[in-house]
């Protein structure tokens, strides 16, 4: 597993894209892109563009480390 470069939640973007999302969680650039892709996975479509909105890719991160997902 690779080591995210991010310490705390405060160092993340504002918006992550798939590569940002594959770095937090310490997994290959394409899974990054593949999680964006399932459904339930919080992601905000502008145009072409996908992006996850800070926020809710944290609350998705404790729901799953709770055991919630």
């Amino acid at each position: 597993m690779k080591e995210s470069e991010y310490r705390s939640y405060d160092d993340l973007p504002l918006f992550l894209n798939s590569a940002t999302v594959a770095k937090v969680l310490g997994v290959s650039p394409s899974s990054g892109y593949e999680l964006m892709h399932e459904p339930g996975f919080p992601v905000l479509r502008i145009g072409n563009r996908m992006v996850v909105p800070k926020e809710q890719f944290i609350r998705w991160v404790n729901e799953r480390a709770r055991g919630g997902g």
